[in-house]
């Protein structure tokens, strides 16, 4: 897992633990917890766009598991590459529960204006 994927779950897989009694955990559990969270959650790709007068978060992909590999190894290689530049957020979610947000704005023309939205879950 990439470290900077870490710093957003860190806290939650540490509150998880000691929801189940393990508050000062090893660096295998933390890990093999992180490894089964994982696996429940996934990461959702938002571009800032204007709307009405105001902004508006526009959601271009939502990725679980293995197809999120990629973006969790070079973000900014991945969101040009396909969505060109823009002001982006990557929102991290296990199951219904939100754990993070981290942003992005690769610079360049946007590739994402027409692009259809995803439909919400």
């Amino acid at each position: 897992m990439a470290s900077w994927v870490w710093k957003h779950y860190e806290e939650y897989v540490r509150k998880h633990l000691a929801r189940h009694g393990r508050r000062d955990p090893s660096p295998e559990e933390l890990r093999a917890t992180l490894e089964a969270i994982w696996r429940e959650s996934s990461a959702t790709l938002l571009v800032q766009e204007p709307w009405m007068g105001t902004i508006r978060f526009k959601a271009l992909a939502r990725l679980k598991g293995e197809a999120a590999e990629e973006l969790l190894a070079d973000p900014m290689a991945y969101i040009h590459s396909r969505y060109g530049g823009g002001k982006f957020k990557v929102n991290f979610h296990h199951g219904m529960h939100f754990v993070g947000t981290r942003n992005f704005k690769p610079e360049g023309e946007p590739r994402w204006p027409d692009l259809p939205e995803l439909p919400e879950e």
